[in-house]
């Protein structure tokens, strides 16, 4: 079986490499069948998941991961990596004799960053499985009640999908956890697992795991006496950390989608350049040529990557003003915004769920007036409740025309299914975020575009990002603006000399100010939003601090963003009470000094005398 699968990997890569000239270079000329899939893998892969063939990265990675060698794959988002895990897994685990049983345990563990990831696996697995019932899936994540997990892990699950915490919760307090015939262990977005800071958690589920092969234990081990445990570690991004994971998690791995130049540079583990391209050891390199200008950050091809300048007091307008652009020139289509702050994402979501247009006029009555945005919004962020997560991821992922708010826990390997447009309000923490948040659009060759928002004083940014083969052009904003008609009678200018001065823009702020000041609720959230925006704004590390510099932000236009009038306090009411108490408590103390330094020069001249 081993020199089959070593065949079809020779065979793959040229395949691939034929395909590659005449394909959009997302797709190989092969088929699941010749990958060395099992042929009702194949017809499930087509039939019920609707993949005609596979992508390039499924194509090279699926033949390796067969042959059971440790894997490091590199490769774009939307690329396909779920499936060629997933696929190879399940290969092995339905031809097993006898048959795989609860009673056996976990045989394949993923490990992924983010609840909402973790759903997506498992809902890709259970499809997967629709032919193979008696392999269980299932998932442990945190915010889900624990003695229901423990009930599952006793009853046996074949293929887990975990978050690192819960994970590792499990492994140390749940004795009925079976995991004896573990066989694959497999890191999902793993740069996102570390950056998330779960680093050590790692270690120990490693440490716990243990490495090596399948040595002699108890009569009812199913895994073949002397099978090497194997380790997949797929990433959209390369870094220290990632580094560091692959040289604790694999052993002699195969690398996928890095070139020698690449490798050398990202990562210090073993060179392909003495291995024999021919030979059973090869090493396969994803091509990435459709988009050589993108290669660093793995940004695919079909990808058309705009920013918009605009001055911070207009960031709000320019916002609501590109939104409704987009549904109004596409009904049918999803969107997602991405902010720095959970608090921004709340101020955000209940304002565009109240507010209407055109605004009260005495010759507009409340009937014209309708919601600003026709079309669904919701939000998500890692403070709200497990179940509201859930049914706002699933229901976005469901929906025809939808807006989604969301923090960068939607920015990691989560599939929406027809999102046309990613808009990144607030730049990304770090430069290589960018690649994970523009990836929830363009997936598997379908069209996208992404918008950045970004301030004249934060310009540079687009040359940290064209350091990586990012190259953004600009979007026509006063084109955009000049389509909406005016209200109130408003003059149509002619020549607009700045972007604040526009007629829209003025008419609409002044809407939205309205909207805020209406509520003490919504002005409550307009101020916290505010405040955390700041101070997000003011911890940028690295590079990216010389360019997001607080002390250049005009704070009262940063208020005008969040529709508040005037600039709110950047400390809470209790530290304002504390200060002020102790201001008051300096003036009593000095007061009373004074009176002592008084009464005792009196009473020294009184002595005198």
């Amino acid at each position: 079986m081993v020199k089959n699968i070593q065949q079809s990997m020779r065979e793959t890569k040229q395949e691939v490499k034929d395909g590659s000239k005449v394909n959009s270079g997302l797709f190989a000329s092969c088929s699941f069948s010749s990958l060395g899939l099992d042929p009702k893998l194949s017809d499930q892969l087509k039939e019920r998941m609707g993949f005609e063939a596979p992508t390039l990265v499924q194509a090279q990675s699926i033949p390796v991961i067969l042959s059971g060698r440790d894997v490091l794959v590199n490769a774009a988002t939307g690329t396909g990596k779920t499936i060629a895990y997933l696929a190879p897994i399940i290969h092995h685990l339905q031809g097993y004799s006898p048959k795989v049983d609860r009673s056996h345990g976990t045989f394949a563990l993923v490990i992924v960053p983010t609840r909402e990831l973790c759903l997506q696996v498992y809902e890709t697995l259970e499809k997967l499985l629709h032919r193979f019932h008696w392999i269980v899936p299932g998932y442990v994540m945190g915010g889900e009640k624990k003695p229901k997990e423990k009930a599952r892990l006793r009853k046996g699950i074949s293929i887990l999908i975990a978050t690192p915490g819960r994970l590792l919760d499990h492994l140390k307090n749940t004795a009925s956890f079976v995991h004896k015939n573990l066989r694959w262990v497999i890191f999902d977005e793993a740069d996102c697992i570390l950056e998330l800071g779960y680093g050590k958690e790692i270690e120990q589920i490693i440490k716990l795991l243990g490495s090596g092969q399948n040595e002699e234990g108890e009569t009812d081990d199913i895994v073949p006496k002397g099978v090497q445990k194997q380790n997949l570690l797929l990433s959209a991004t390369l870094n220290d950390k990632v580094n560091d994971l692959a040289k604790l998690s694999l052993d002699n791995p195969v690398m996928i989608g890095l070139d020698n130049s690449k490798l050398q540079q990202n990562l210090s583990l073993p060179s392909p350049a003495s291995v024999d391209p021919d030979g059973d050891d090869m090493i396969i390199h994803v091509n990435k040529s459709a988009n050589p200008s993108s290669e660093d950050y793995g940004i695919p091809s079909q990808l058309v990557q705009k920013y918009v300048r605009v001055p911070c007091g207009a960031r709000l307008v320019a916002l609501l003003s590109v939104l409704k652009n987009l549904f109004e020139r596409e009904a049918s289509q999803k969107v997602v915004v991405f902010f720095s702050t959970r608090d921004a994402v709340d101020f955000h979501y209940s304002l565009l769920s109240q507010f209407q247009w055109p605004p009260n006029s005495e010759t507009e009555g409340e009937e014209t007036k309708q919601l600003f945005l026709k079309c669904k919004t919701f939000r998500l962020h890692g403070s709200m409740e497990q179940e509201d997560r859930r049914s706002a991821f699933g229901t976005f992922k469901t929906e025809k025309q939808a807006l989604l708010l969301s923090t960068d826990v939607a920015a990691r390997g989560l599939d929406f299914p027809k999102v046309r447009c990613i808009i990144q309000y607030d730049c990304p923490g770090e430069a290589t975020e960018y690649v994970h948040r523009v990836g929830r659009t363009a997936r598997i060759g379908e069209k996208g575009e992404a918008l950045l928002f970004l301030q004249p004083i934060e310009i540079d940014y687009l040359k940290e990002l064209k350091k990586h083969g990012a190259s953004l052009t600009e979007y026509p904003l006063l084109k955009v603006l000049d389509k909406f008609p005016l209200v109130s009678n408003m003059p149509r200018i002619k020549k607009v000399i700045s972007l604040e001065s526009h007629p829209w823009v003025i008419s609409l702020q002044r809407a939205l100010e309205s909207c805020t000041y209406a509520e003490p609720k919504m002005k409550n959230l307009a101020k916290n939003a505010f405040v955390s925006w700041v101070r997000g704004y003011a911890a940028h590390k690295g590079e990216l601090k010389s360019i997001f510099v607080v002390k250049k932000l005009h704070l009262g236009h940063v208020a005008k963003s969040f529709a508040l009038r005037e600039q709110p306090s950047l400390v809470g009411k209790s530290h304002h009470k504390e200060s002020m108490k102790r201001k008051r408590d300096e003036r009593q103390k000095g007061q009373q000094a004074k009176k002592r330094k008084k009464m005792s020069g009196t009473s020294t001249s009184t002595q005198q005398t």
